[in-house]
């Protein structure tokens, strides 16, 4: 599924480095990674990951890596951007998240965009978008047909360095009738940036502030009259038309739980890197007194973790295979069972990379090892964040079961 180094058709724009390969970019992030550990603190008493930090990822094309070919991005496989995720929360987890969710977007604005509005957004080039599913604000018809678009979005991670933002809006009703939910894009110029960010138990450094739009004007083509999650593929999309490339046609919902898994699992393996540290420098407790490495309830306790986790890469490297394979069969393959599927995929992945945290690395790395900004501390409570979101804590534990049952049994909401 990996698209190897780029050759556009004539006519479109080149990427700053025409000859980059996925490789190449999955190599950068493995050395930048190192480089966030001692950053932890830093990023989390500034709420989002520095300016160098961003140029560097900017440089390496990691902002690039989904955006469509045709507009000089490298339009590499999702596979090869997760491993970049993977990576970069693996050296700290609110970096790897707040890039995760700023970069990821390109995907779902080239899939269900049309060329004017994509054109026009990103032709910035490096394209960071934030993205909410809470509907807030108002919108209100402009008479030349478009939006007059006001609010507040929450957690919008990616917020610093936004290019974009992606939301959801309720229109007025009419008298009688219920709110409908509109979805809009809209350019930094549109929206301003709160410093509210960092009050949180953890992912202090994500970077996930409001943003505040008032009065923007906004075409009607950058708008959808529906919800994120009530996208449907299955009748082909306009990116699939647009890039000749099934990535741009695969189930939204899906694609947002493979985000929070990728990032599970990364964050997951940091705490792994440090308990193995641990495991080669400290010593027992109780006598007999030896490295932990080897003592064999150590042993067993970093057994365990470490199989937890290797099973969870393996699942989560699957479960993109089986996004992108989807994508490929055509969009008829893309069911809404088949979306709800991958989303209980996604869940047990994070379980599995929250139990190697919680049940075996936390409570046996010692006192010291999770006092405040210690590493592993630092990822307990970044996982129990994580475990706290709505699209995990509902959606993937209720919701994605429900539906998935409905969708396979044909069950109609009556409601």
């Amino acid at each position: 599924m990996t698209v190897s180094a780029i050759n556009p058709p004539s006519g479109y724009p080149l990427p700053p480095e025409p000859d980059l390969t996925p490789a190449d970019v999955i190599a950068r992030a493995e050395a930048i990674a190192p480089t966030l550990v001692a950053r932890q603190a830093e990023v989390e008493d500034r709420t989002y990951y520095a300016a160098d930090v961003h140029e560097a990822f900017s440089k390496a094309g990691f902002y690039r890596i989904l955006v469509p070919r045709r507009y000089g991005g490298y339009e590499f496989g999702v596979d090869t951007f997760f491993r970049v995720v993977r990576t970069l929360a693996r050296g700290c987890p609110s970096t790897g998240w707040m890039y995760c969710l700023g970069a990821v977007h390109a995907v779902f604005a080239g899939t269900v965009f049309p060329e004017r509005v994509q054109q026009e957004i990103f032709s910035v080039g490096d394209f960071i978008a934030p993205s909410t599913v809470l509907p807030c604000g108002t919108a209100e018809r402009h008479p030349d047909g478009g939006w007059i678009i006001n609010g507040t979005w929450g957690y919008c991670s990616g917020a610093p360095y936004a290019t974009h933002f992606i939301g959801h809006t309720l229109v007025a009703p009419e008298e009688g009738d219920e709110p409908e939910v509109l979805l809009f894009v809209v350019s930094s110029d549109q929206f301003r940036r709160l410093d509210d960010w960092g009050r949180q138990l953890g992912l202090k450094g994500s970077g996930s502030h409001s943003l505040v739009i008032d009065n923007a004007h906004v075409p009607d083509d950058q708008t959808l009259p529906l919800h994120q999650s009530q996208y449907q593929v299955t009748q082909d999309t306009p990116g699939v038309r647009l890039h000749i490339n099934p990535q741009y046609g695969g189930g939204p919902v899906s694609f947002a739980f493979l985000e929070a898994a990728c990032l599970a699992v990364g964050i997951a393996q940091g705490a792994l890197d440090e308990y193995e540290h641990l495991m080669r420098t400290r010593t027992t407790m109780f006598p007999p007194i030896v490295r932990r490495a080897e003592d064999p309830d150590f042993q067993r306790w970093y057994g365990e973790a470490t199989g937890k986790l290797a099973t969870a890469e393996a699942a989560v490297a699957g479960t993109v295979s089986l996004w992108h394979d989807l994508c490929a069969e055509g969009p008829q393959a893309f069911t809404a069972e088949q979306d709800w599927r991958i989303a209980t995929m996604c869940r047990e992945v994070i379980r599995l990379s929250w139990a190697a945290v919680e049940q075996h690395v936390f409570p046996t790395a010692g006192s010291s090892s999770v006092t405040r900004g210690q590493r592993i501390e630092r990822v307990w409570r970044d996982l129990s964040t994580l475990q706290s979101h709505a699209g995990i804590a509902v959606a993937m534990n209720t919701m994605a079961n429900r539906e998935l049952a409905k969708a396979r049994f044909g069950i109609e909401d009556h409601h």
